[in-house]
């Protein structure tokens, strides 16, 4: 699979089978759409395309409206998200840069310079609820009137359901708020994981017991916050059992940033920059500002007794999750 940064890029002016939208965390309705593009493109010989956007459009809105809380949270950073459109079968994607000057395209724009020059589409699926250009004017009406005079054909997919629960972003992400780890595992179809490779931390960790690999996270508002027993994929054979903290770090500072802390049991390997993956099991608890150094430390203690007695009782030996070779270079 190759991934193009926009359309700007040299993408290959091959005929494409494409699909657009946002695919946080890929889940199963995201899958089905997936199946479709990679379908049709086997069928009519064309080049199976996914167009996506970086940053997600809600989140720009939000903040060129100055109110940054009505972004959305994200399920899955961009590594994991091109994993699964790899596992999927896609053979491109294009990460478009969504700016002003994007969002404030015409619809007849977007068709023509983006769909027809651009990528070269002659078949297109979306969603039932697609719409597109500047105030969302265009919308599937547009689009297969547009297929007609271009050549290209649209189709669209139906909402998928689970349990009479539409399947969407919106609902992994409360399930995940929840911290209701099988319902997300039933919208995703796999366990909820978050891959990055290990960077150096303060150290603090391990100045009080607790040396920890540390991942950054790109977004500001990942869709998981606080304390988790977790697994760890990719240093060993078999998953390491571990517990983690996801969040800003409010009792020790360290300029806002997201950072996915975990230790691992029992374990004492040198890990920076290899490529690991966390699996989330449990929640613990939420984010919390502790008044000074033993405080934490103390909470610590609690978080990981809680972690040791989770896998203690349940005697967990999980097999591997999906692998990330194909797109370790994102």
């Amino acid at each position: 699979m190759k991934v193009f940064r926009g359309i700007s890029h040299a993408i290959p002016a091959s005929p494409c089978a494409l699909t657009i939208g946002n695919f946080d965390g890929v889940h199963l309705g995201h899958q089905a759409l997936l199946a479709e593009v990679r379908h049709a493109a086997d069928r009519l010989n064309l080049t199976a395309s996914v167009m996506t956007f970086e940053p997600h459009p809600r989140e720009f809105f939000a903040h060129r409206a100055g109110d940054p809380s009505k972004a959305p949270s994200r399920i899955a950073n961009l590594r994991d998200n091109m994993n699964a459109m790899n596992d999927a079968g896609i053979d491109h994607v294009i990460v478009e840069h969504f700016n002003d000057t994007f969002a404030n395209q015409s619809p007849d724009d977007f068709i023509k310079k983006i769909l027809v020059d651009g990528l070269h589409v002659k078949w297109l699926m979306v969603g039932e609820d697609f719409c597109f250009g500047a105030k969302r004017a265009g919308n599937i009406a547009l689009l297969k009137q547009a297929g007609q005079q271009y050549g290209f054909s649209v189709e669209t997919l139906p909402t998928v359901n689970h349990e009479g629960l539409r399947i969407s972003s919106s609902a992994v992400r409360q399930a995940l708020a929840d911290g209701d780890f099988q319902q997300a595992q039933a919208l995703l179809g796999h366990s909820y994981s978050i891959t990055g490779r290990v960077v150096h931390g303060q150290k603090l960790g391990r100045t009080i017991g607790y040396p920890t690999l540390n991942v950054r996270v790109a977004h500001q508002h990942p869709a998981v916050h606080g304390v988790f027993v977790v697994q760890v994929h990719g240093l060993e054979k078999h998953p390491l059992p571990a517990v983690a903290s996801i969040g800003n770090r409010p009792t020790v500072e360290d300029a806002g940033r997201v950072l996915l802390e975990t230790h691992i049991f029992d374990y004492n390997q040198q890990c920076y920059g290899k490529l690991v993956q966390i699996e989330f099991l449990q929640k613990i608890r939420g984010e919390q500002k502790f008044p000074d150094l033993i405080s934490m430390t103390n909470a610590i203690d609690n978080d990981a007794a809680q972690a040791r007695n989770y896998f203690h009782e349940r005697q967990i030996s999980a097999t591997p999750l999906r692998t990330n070779s194909a797109t370790d270079r994102i």
